[in-house]
């Protein structure tokens, strides 16, 4: 149920009251008794994101992110930049075994 705010136009008394959506908008004020109330457009509450991520990733636990860490693949090796890493001579995935070749094109048949 949203607050809605009100002013009296008769004695300036401003005041925020708790409603449902479909109930009329008060009229009478309570403070002078006069009917002169009018309902105030308000920005209302704000959403309020916290947090690195979505609700998902915000309440997991610190023992699951570890683990999820742990087990997340190795980034793709991408052609060419085993030529400028350091570890290169040591790392399989630079081996020429290791890197795919391009395929061979196929030749049209010609027809008699």
């Amino acid at each position: 149920m949203p607050t809605y705010e009100y002013r009296c136009d008769a004695c300036s008394h401003e005041f925020e009251e708790f409603q449902y959506i479909k109930d009329e908008p008060l009229k009478k004020c309570p403070k002078c008794g006069q009917n002169k109330l009018r309902r105030l457009i308000s920005g209302g509450a704000a959403i309020v994101f916290k947090g690195s991520g979505f609700y998902q990733t915000d309440y997991r636990s610190d023992s699951y992110k570890k683990s999820a860490q742990s087990e997340s693949p190795a980034p793709p090796v991408t052609t060419g930049a085993c030529n400028n890493c350091p570890a290169a001579s040591a790392c399989k995935e630079s081996t020429p075994a290791a890197i795919p070749k391009s395929p061979e094109p196929v030749k049209p048949k010609n027809p008699k």
